[in-house]
């Protein structure tokens, strides 16, 4: 049901400052600066519109979230039960409640970000000019009141007393709403000033300025209490669209708060377990496994366990699955999952050889990897069963199948993997589907292709060494030693023979090396580089042979500087390697 009417804004303030208008505590902070909210005073006391709002009834039992009273508001109202939650206009409603109706200080911030307390006021002459913008009359003053000049040495304007707020001419907008300092405010005004065109002056601000703002109405448009959670998510995302979008996770930390659950502290405390991982460290800006994607790996084990016992027919971790999962659904699988995702870390990182999260071909494969290890990760212990699963996760990567949307595929994929353990003729879909074809790998370039970072991490598996010192690039030795993917036959040196670019920085060019080998390697032909290795670093040619050919590398031809035939011997090499980790021929081979 969707109610819409419009309402004055008093009626909004006076719920709000009584806790019954609250926010859901999936909404963000409030952030609007102070030129904004003297804007959206500006348009109010000019009666223009300030766009419409939205809140949803919470009196209802079929959506409950927990919620947060609104910035300012009195902390003893906070056991209050909210008839109402704002979905949208939370910056613009808080504005209004900070500088129109509490009589707390505004803490905002200024066009530098720069935090600062502040009080609002209208300057009573300039906001009658019709030549004068409105704005130019609101002005914001600091904490003591005080605005000063001179590097704060002189006073520009002193507002600190009603007295000087008279003599100034400058009324105070956080009473507009309260009657009784409204009145006293009038009184004092024309008993400071003592005269009848005073008298006439503050009459006519009165008429053209604050009461219109009193009885100032906005367009409320009310979701009735009977509407599902998912529809309440896609409300709350396009309505925001200017903001960030609202997650799942979110959702769900506001749906467990109603029950006195926090999911955020919760989450926090698991995060603090996993991020000890490299694998799972920090992508950019966002870790590499989510709150978010620990809520679907629960949602999509607590959908199978509810297949197996037969109280569903299929199993599924859609948006709309998650937004449906309760608490004590949660807390059931909560650490089954977790020791899931700890098993799958170990899987990547000991059976798959990736080290890093930036490494990581796929985020999302570890969704349904978790879920298989939670659902009985003594199964994948059985050699036969874990090289299922180690061609399962290839076939992903070199599929490139796991892209995009994947919930559909990840619930096929767990059904799968343990159907396979039973049966070797029932593959997974991920398996049946997969498919590489030979020209693909030169045309992987960089990171940003899963099927790349399956390349480094098939060549690591494949106990690779350091063409120095010869250590195997272990989990140990990779970060230690700041391991990054290089040219084998250097940039500088293909750019000046005139290679073709599309081959030589393609992946069949690139392997794992260390930071400090790849300093000495330089940008030289390779039989110079090799040349240096063995003279100047006692490694003995043959020695440097083994090395070399732990790379996958043509010794006979890279000694030679020949590029082609280096190039064709081991691009045939990694399609072996693909071809063995994936269970499935590389397609096209014998084209050009």
């Amino acid at each position: 049901m969707i109610q819409s009417n419009d309402t004055n804004i008093k009626n909004i303030l006076d719920e709000i400052d009584c806790g019954k208008i609250q926010l859901p505590n999936f909404q963000r902070k409030w952030v609007w600066d102070d030129r904004r909210i003297r804007t959206l005073i500006a348009s109010i006391s000019n009666g223009y519109p300030i766009g419409a709002v939205m809140f949803l009834d919470a009196t209802g039992k079929n959506v409950r979230f927990g919620s947060n009273l609104f910035d300012g508001v009195d902390e003893n109202y906070k056991a209050v039960e909210p008839t109402t939650l704002v979905l949208d206009g939370q910056q613009r409603i808080t504005s209004m409640y900070q500088a129109l109706y509490s009589k707390n200080v505004v803490r905002t911030i200024d066009d530098k970000k720069k935090s600062i307390k502040r009080y609002y006021y209208i300057h009573i002459p300039t906001s009658l000019d019709t030549l004068t913008d409105r704005i130019d009359a609101i002005i914001s003053v600091p904490e003591d009141k005080l605005i000063r000049e001179n590097i704060g040495r002189d006073i520009k304007l002193d507002l600190s007393s009603s007295a000087q707020e008279y003599k100034e001419q400058y009324f105070p907008l956080n009473i507009i709403f309260d009657v009784s300092a409204l009145m006293n405010w009038q009184f004092g005004y024309i008993a400071y000033h003592h005269s009848s065109s005073a008298q006439t002056l503050l009459s006519d601000f009165f008429n053209k300025i604050i009461n219109p703002m009193i009885s100032y109405r906005i367009p409320v448009i009310k979701l009735g209490n009977d509407v599902p959670k998912e529809a309440v998510c896609q409300v709350f995302e396009n309505v925001n669209q200017g903001g960030v979008s609202l997650t799942v996770f979110e959702l769900i930390t506001a749906s467990f708060a109603a029950d006195i659950f926090n999911l955020r502290d919760d989450w926090d405390s698991i995060w603090a377990e996993l991020k000890k991982q490299n694998v799972l460290q920090f992508k950019g800006n966002q870790p590499a496994f989510t709150g978010t994607d620990f809520l679907t790996a629960i949602t999509l084990y607590n959908s199978y366990r509810q297949y197996q016992v037969g109280k569903r027919v299929g199993i599924s971790c859609k948006k709309k699955d998650v937004l449906k999962l309760q608490l004590n659904e949660y807390k059931d699988c909560r650490d089954a999952v977790l020791d899931g995702v700890k098993e799958a870390v170990n899987f990547i990182q000991k059976e798959c050889h990736i080290y890093t999260s930036v490494d990581l071909p796929y985020t999302s494969q570890l969704i349904p990897l978790s879920v298989v290890f939670a659902i009985d990760k003594n199964l994948w212990f059985n050699n036969a069963n874990k090289k299922k699963l180690s061609r399962w996760y290839w076939c992903g990567v070199f599929g490139e199948l796991y892209g995009g949307a994947n919930e559909t595929r990840y619930a096929m994929d767990v059904q799968g993997l343990m159907r396979w353990v039973n049966d070797d003729n029932d593959v997974p879909d991920t398996v049946f589907r997969s498919y590489f074809f030979a020209s693909r790998l030169q045309q992987l370039t960089t990171r940003n292709s899963a099927a790349y970072k399956g390349v480094m991490a098939l060549i690591l598996k494949n106990h690779c060494k350091d063409f120095i010192s010869g250590s195997e690039m272990d989990f140990a030795s990779y970060a230690l030693e700041a391991t990054d993917i290089h040219h084998i036959f250097p940039a500088n040196y293909c750019e000046t023979m005139k290679y073709d670019k599309e081959r030589w920085n393609s992946v069949i060019n690139k392997t794992p090396i260390y930071a400090r080998t790849n300093r000495i390697i330089g940008g030289v032909a390779p039989s110079k580089y090799i040349g240096s290795i063995e003279r100047n670093h006692g490694v003995k040619p043959t020695d440097l042979d083994t090395f070399l050919s732990s790379h996958l590398i043509d010794v006979e031809s890279i000694r030679k500087d020949d590029f082609d035939t280096y190039y064709v011997n081991r691009a045939k090499a990694l399609f072996e390697l693909i071809e063995k980790a994936t269970g499935k021929p590389v397609a096209g081979q014998n084209a050009e």
